[in-house]
């Protein structure tokens, strides 16, 4: 059922900022021109606010606290706290709560963005309605969380300080341009991270591939990991949530798993988790070949081929487990059957 988007429905504090905010960068970021003039410093401080807000929802929001994908110590989880909130996506409480939602009701009506109301409602509509209640059934961990409810607490007077004056201090005195600071690393930067955010929520439900499952819309786009700091693949995501990891291959874009495994090496970050190589191969090869049934219907052939494949994976897969690391045959023996899983489909 569509949603209706009027004065009744709207939340007025949401609505007034996500479609205000775009005109308020842009006519600060004009201000800012004519009356201090343009220096390359204010752009590159807007980048500098750019990767740490993103990656404080990346690696803070999302992977940490929403999915815990990894542990970490207090100092770190406050640092990341502060750095997501200045993405001025909500709090950790309200946005993980909105993500686990999101992950055990994907597709559904009860999705919080969900794509099949269409790309404005999962990109933003979802967030001007009033029906986002705060129900935090799937955040209890989270409600006994001190730092994630102490940020709640303060959200709003943290996110002023850390979003709009800080960077105003600090291109006043680099440049000497508060201005600068508060509309280009400010508002301009907030407007820019919202929609990369937004954007995995919408287009990455419609535009890209489905390597680990196609029964669901996450899609994996290598396009918009860049842009968000390895968020785009979100395919592999949905399919094994808990990994520390959204892009697997060292080719894969994803500065968010690099900055976790290093903060692991220092001590920050404990307990990274990590699907294993056999289950994610497992899982493309189911993946390869469902629905196949159906366009094997005229040819028994290549349906019993299919059943074939899958049933002897399913066998190398339990071997695998029983050996251990000792297993580098059936290893291999699945790569290959992967190999022929993606040779039936093409």
């Amino acid at each position: 059922m569509s949603k209706s988007y009027n004065l009744k429905n709207l939340n007025t504090l949401n609505t007034v900022f996500l479609l205000g905010s775009p005109l308020v960068a842009l006519l600060g970021v004009l201000l800012w021109l004519k009356v201090d003039g343009f220096t390359w410093q204010i752009p590159a401080l807007a980048v500098i606010f750019y990767f740490a807000t993103g990656i404080g929802i990346t690696a803070g929001y999302h992977r940490l606290i929403a999915h815990r994908a990894y542990k970490a110590n207090s100092f770190y989880k406050a640092i990341m706290l502060i750095l997501g909130g200045s993405a001025l996506q909500n709090s950790a409480l309200k946005w993980c709560n909105d993500h686990r939602v999101h992950h055990g009701k994907v597709d559904t009506e009860h999705d919080p963005y969900n794509i099949n109301e269409g790309f404005f409602y999962a990109h933003m509509g979802w967030i001007l309605l009033q029906e986002n209640i705060d129900d935090f059934r799937y955040s209890k961990d989270l409600l006994n969380d001190k730092l994630v409810m102490l940020q709640h607490k303060y959200y709003m007077p943290m996110i002023v300080f850390f979003s709009f004056i800080l960077p105003g201090i600090i291109g006043h005195l680099w440049v000497d341009s508060f201005l600068g600071g508060f509309f280009v690393a400010g508002f301009a930067r907030a407007v820019i991270v919202h929609h990369c955010t937004f954007f995995i929520n919408s287009l990455c439900h419609m535009v890209g591939t489905r390597p680990y499952d196609k029964e669901q819309t996450a899609r994996d786009s290598w396009l918009m990991a860049l842009f968000t700091f390895g968020e785009g693949y979100h395919n592999y995501h949905h399919t094994f949530q808990s990994d520390y990891r959204n892009g697997i291959r060292w080719y894969h874009y994803d500065p968010t798993k690099w900055l976790i495994w290093t903060a692991s090496k220092f001590g920050f970050a404990t307990n990274l988790r990590r699907t294993k190589e056999v289950d994610i191969i497992a899982k493309m090869i189911e993946s390869n070949l469902s629905g196949i049934e159906e366009q094997t219907a005229s040819n028994p052939t290549m349906a019993e081929l299919s059943n074939q494949i899958l049933t002897k994976a399913r066998e190398v897969v339990a071997r695998i487990k029983e050996s251990g690391a000792n297993a580098t045959t059936e290893f291999n023996e699945l790569l290959l059957l992967l190999k022929q899983s993606r040779a039936l489909i093409s």
